[in-house]
């Protein structure tokens, strides 16, 4: 056996040898892309360049013993380093440390970037409108509770455009000092958060005071300096903060995720597999939402996404967030939107990004 694994390993480090070969180089290519994009005063993070590479990654995995999402996290590290040798990137993502934006941050963006925690969604625009970060990342919807509507409320007035979307697990942990609710008092988490665990909480937690928090990540800070708090939060914020796990995965949706936004200035070109988001409102007249939807069905565009807020004007009037399948640059979605901006007496694009594969 011991031979066996010899050569085993002597095959291992081989190729271990041509991997970083191979990476070195492609950091090299990267520093020359760098200099050519420097010199046009072009971006240095393309969404849908990255998606691209992303795709073939995942299509290159078939037949072999790694899994696609496996592939693709390794080669998000890879073009995080290689991005950072063209310009380092600040990016500013709801906080304090540990929160799940933080996770959808690092998923997307890799460890090649500096992360800039905000205490609300409204400072992650501010800071990202003021260009104090390149990018910002916020959450835009839960599947069990809904939208966020402060985002969506902040989205109608801001600059920024949608770069690309990240949809994570979220899988909420009891966490405490001591790994049991022993002299716990209160449980404390973001009031969704709290929603998205209410069952289990009214089953084993029913006598404990449940206080709201700014973020999971908070009410995590708050129980790592206190005994008797026990946070709702993720496995980030219990590394991040030294506590333990007292009750795994208590959310009451197994399948429950959280799509997330990235935002910046620039647009991005088509990769392929494209997502368009709207921002539209009509006439206050009969049939007038009836007639907003023909054009998307007259040019054979899908709708992935219907929202609706109040226009706050005092007269019952909505905001409408829409989005669509296919880049705005395509034929028949172009044709489409124009047809759909004849119907609106509000319309903005808010940008077309990549839409995001299956893991």
């Amino acid at each position: 056996m011991d031979e066996q694994l010899k050569a085993l390993r002597t095959a291992i480090d081989a190729i271990d040898a041509q991997v970083v070969d191979l990476l070195q180089r492609r950091a090299r290519l990267a520093q020359d892309v760098g200099g050519v994009k420097h010199a046009a005063d072009a971006p240095v993070y393309r969404p849908e360049r990255e998606a691209e590479v992303l795709r073939r990654v995942a299509d290159a995995a078939a037949g072999g013993p790694l899994p696609a999402a496996s592939l693709k996290q390794i080669f998000r590290e890879i073009i995080s380093a290689c991005r950072a040798l063209e310009r380092p990137l600040a990016v500013a993502f709801l906080g304090p440390v540990g929160t799940f934006t933080e996770l959808a941050m690092r998923r997307h963006f890799g460890s090649g970037v500096a992360g800039e925690p905000c205490a609300s969604v409204d400072e992650v625009f501010r800071s990202t409108e003021a260009g104090r970060a390149t990018f910002g990342v916020v959450p835009v919807e839960n599947s069990t509770e809904g939208a966020v509507n402060r985002t969506l409320d902040l989205l109608l007035a801001s600059p920024l455009r949608i770069l690309a979307e990240i949809s994570i697990p979220v899988r909420h942990h009891l966490l405490t000092r001591s790994g049991t609710l022993a002299g716990v008092t209160r449980i404390m988490a973001h009031p969704q958060a709290l929603a998205q665990c209410a069952n289990w909480l009214n089953q084993h937690a029913a006598g404990l005071e449940r206080v709201p928090a700014s973020s999971n990540a908070e009410a995590a800070r708050l129980a790592a300096g206190e005994p008797g708090i026990a946070a709702i939060a993720g496995e980030q914020a219990a590394a991040h903060y030294d506590l333990a796990v007292a009750a795994e995965s208590i959310q009451d949706d197994p399948f429950n995720r959280t799509r997330f936004l990235v935002l910046g200035r620039q647009a991005t070109r088509p990769s392929g597999r494209d997502k368009t988001s709207l921002i539209l409102a009509v006439p206050n007249r009969a049939g007038a939402v009836y007639h907003l939807l023909q054009p998307l069905a007259q040019h054979g565009v899908s709708m992935t996404r219907f929202e609706s807020r109040p226009a706050r004007s005092g007269s019952w009037e909505y905001y409408f967030y829409v989005d669509v399948e296919g880049h705005e640059e395509e034929p028949r979605v172009a044709d489409a939107l124009r047809a759909l901006q004849a119907l609106c007496s509000f319309y903005r694009s808010l940008g077309s990004y990549p839409a995001e594969d299956p893991a």
